[in-house]
Parts: structure tokens; sequence; C-alpha cells
């Protein structure tokens, strides 16, 4: 009997190998369980050739070819399958060199690094990390994840907003250049931000305004039904209600953000710093253009209220808990409910952009009084009484009265106050002090 026709025989004999699986000639006989147990480190050449199906042999060298096949023994190829040594070098670089990218590419790249390092710190959130940031190929995906994530319920799935933030990053890369200033805004002004993968993942005055920017491009493309909805969203997970037809420059720091509230036709410039409980609102129930318009490089300082259409100059700061109704000049500091001016008829210029600085002091030394700078009058008032107390009882009277070291005389002299009648004012509280030093 001739080989080929044994072969068939008992090719076709066995149950096994005579279903159509195994007639195949694509079916791998090796299952996993009879894999090597050596573990496969890597996918090397070897010096074995696996037996090759050919379409065109004939049935009977088909048969021969699957029992060839079957009845060979496998070895282990002590080469390939050998475990690779940790302790080798490696021989190529799949690292790109930082210095070579774009510096969007470099922001990209430096996140992923602070999520390894965070890993590293803290392995119980490495499926977090993988999850939000490691998984992603850019910034755009992690932030359509994240906030998605944050934004989604039970009748909202996350799947669904992923869709629709992606679609706004595709479409408007200008919204994602605004997101990526956004970043490097809160990692430069807020003390508190330890590095960018903390602002995206912790921030909610980020992602506040991140989902807002989407919701402004789906505002003016129409969509303002699911614009309303993503609001709605971020006011209910964030505590921060933005219209989404209000706009938005790039460089904005949301700080804290609990409690703002921008209404539908404000404007918000480049750079601007904006602590929490701040309200941009307008005066009434009139409809049209109602409220106000923030100029570059403003800081609004926590629990502000500016209402009304009125212009806010570039690099203005608005001290906290001011109530602003007027507009306000560029380089300008006002405080108060009312605000009023610092420094009246003669304000202070400030020489920084204040939402750089992110100095929320009014600085009073610089304030004018008269003609006179506030220091001055407050030295020449600290002056008068020692000189009257060391005449009168001849002691200190920083013994007595220590806060005089800060005494504070609130004159500021305003549009209804002349400059005499500012002076006049010092130096009634000065006599009154002098005259009670006396009577001790």
């Amino acid at each position: 009997m001739k080989v080929p026709v044994i072969t068939r025989a008992l090719f076709k004999a066995s149950p096994v190998l005579s279903t159509p699986k195994v007639l195949s000639p694509h079916f791998s006989i090796r299952s996993n369980s009879q894999a090597p147990s050596t573990p496969m480190a890597a996918c090397i050449h070897t010096q074995r050739h696996p037996l090759c199906w050919d379409s065109s042999r004939s049935t009977s060298d088909e048969d021969g070819y699957h029992f060839m096949k079957f009845c060979r023994r496998s070895f282990s190829d002590q080469v390939s399958c050998a475990p690779m040594s940790q302790n080798r070098t490696k021989t190529t670089q799949t690292r790109i060199i930082v210095e070579d990218l774009d510096p969007d590419e470099d922001l990209w790249l430096r996140m992923q690094d602070e999520a390894r390092s965070d890993i590293d710190e803290e392995p119980t959130l490495s499926d977090y990390y993988y999850t939000s940031i490691l998984s992603h190929a850019s910034l755009e995906s992690a932030l359509a994840h994240h906030l998605s994530v944050k934004l989604s319920n039970p009748s909202l799935s996350c799947a669904t907003l992923v869709d629709i933030f992606m679609g706004v990053f595709a479409q408007d890369q200008e919204v994602v250049g605004a997101v990526k200033d956004d970043l490097r805004a809160v990692k430069e002004r807020d003390p508190a931000c330890v590095s960018y993968t903390h602002c995206l993942l912790n921030f909610k005055g980020f992602l506040a305004c991140q989902a807002h920017r989407a919701a402004h491009k789906l505002w003016l493309q129409g969509r303002k039904v699911l614009a309303l909805l993503i609001q709605n969203r971020v006011s209910e997970i964030f505590a921060v209600d933005i219209h989404p037809g209000a706009k938005i420059g790039s460089g904005i720091l949301l700080d804290h953000a609990t409690g703002l509230v921008v209404g539908e036709t404000a404007v918000i410039g480049n750079n601007v710093s904006i602590l929490h409980s701040v309200t941009l609102g307008g005066t009434g129930k009139a409809s049209g253009d109602r409220h106000p318009k923030i100029g570059d490089g403003v800081l609004i300082g926590a629990g502000t209220c500016i209402l009304g259409n009125i212009r806010i100059g570039e690099g203005a700061k608005i001290g906290a808990g001011s109530v602003v109704i007027k507009e306000v000049p560029a380089r300008t500091t006002v405080v108060g409910n009312p605000a009023k001016l610092l420094g009246g008829k003669n304000p202070v210029k400030l020489d920084k952009m204040p939402s750089f600085t992110m100095d929320h002091t009014s600085n009073i030394a610089e304030v004018v009084v008269g003609n006179k700078r506030k220091d001055m009058v407050q030295e020449e008032l600290i002056t008068a009484v020692r000189e009257g107390a060391n005449a009168t009882g001849g002691f200190e009277v920083d013994d007595i009265f220590p806060s005089i070291k800060i005494l504070h005389i609130h004159i500021v002299e305003d549009n209804r106050d002349s400059k005499e009648a500012a002076e006049t004012r010092g130096k009634d509280i000065t006599d009154d002090l002098l005259m009670s030093l006396r009577f001790l």
C-alpha cells in the first residue's frame, strides 16, 4: 500500500482528526493548554520552518500534510522561548525626545509622565490614571472622557457625551488651543496646582470652563437644547453656572469656582483670573445685551458682583466683595459696595497685570488723600500722637496703644469730597486723638 493511502486511512479513521474544523487547512492543532510552559518574551526568528499549506496540492498530498502536521513533535525553541533578562539594556530608543517636540506635544507628554509619577507614588490609583490619562492618545481624548464620566447620568450615557465632546474638539482647533492655554494658566497662577495632570483630573473650575467651551460651540451651531443640557449638568456637578451663550477667551483661571455665575451676553477676555462666588449678571429682567464685558488681564476677587452691561478695562482689579455697577478704567483698582476707585480722582495705576500677579491686596499705602499719599498722612498722624503723648505724660504711646503702628485713616477722596474737606477730616481725627491722650 502506498504511503499516501495509509496516511489518508489513518487520518480519516480518527473521529477527532476527521472533523471539519481539523480538516480545514488553516486549523492549528496546538491549543492553549498545549502551549509551552516557558514564557515567551519576544518573537524571534527560529531555525525551524513550519510545514506550509499549499492550495495546489492533491487530495492525497493534502491528507498527508494534515497528518504530518498533527504528528510532528513540538520542540521548544531555546532562543525564542527564553524569558528576556530583566537586566538587559535597551538597545533602541522608544521614547521621543521632549526637546524635539512642539509645545503642545510637550504638554501632553509631560502630563503622561506626571501620571506615571503619581502611579509610582500611589499604586492604588494605577487603574484610575490608566483609564483617565495613559490609555489616551491625546489631551482632547483624555479631557472628553473625563468630562463625560463626570457629567453622565443614567439617562445621558458616558459614550454619548464622549462623542459630543470629541466632535467639538475635532471641528475646532481653537477650542483645543484654549484648553491648553487654560491648563498653563492654572499651573502658573494657582500655587495649589501641583501638576497639569492634577489640574485636568481634580480642578472643577478648569473642567467647568472646558465643558462650557463645548457647550458654547454647540450654541453657535444652533444646537441650543444640547448646549443648555450641558450647562445644567455642569451646574449640578461643579456648582458653576455659565450660560452657553457667554463668550470666554483663553488663558482663564477659575480659582475654586464654586458659586460662579456668568450671564448669557457676558464676555470675558483673555488671561482673566476669577475667584469663587463671583456673579457677572444683569440688573433686571430686560433682554438683549445686558451683562458685563471683562477686558484682558482682569483680576476679580472672591464674592464680587459685576452687574449690567458695563465694561471692566484691561488689567483692572476688582477687590473681594465689591459690587460694581459702573465702568472701571483700565489698570485701576475698585473696592467696596458700591465699588469706588482706589485713589479717587487720582486713581493708582497698576504696573503689572493683576491676573498674572494674583495680588488681591488694595495697596492702601498708595492711596492719595488730597495732594498727599496716604502713607504720608498716616506717618504725620502717628508722629503727632507720639509727640503729644511724650509731652504730656512722658510715656511711649506704643505702650498704651500698640495698634498705633498699624493705624489706618479711612479717608478716600471721592467725587463729592474736595481736597480741603479731605485734609480737614484728617486734622479733626488727629486733634481728637491728641485730646484723648491729655486725659490719660
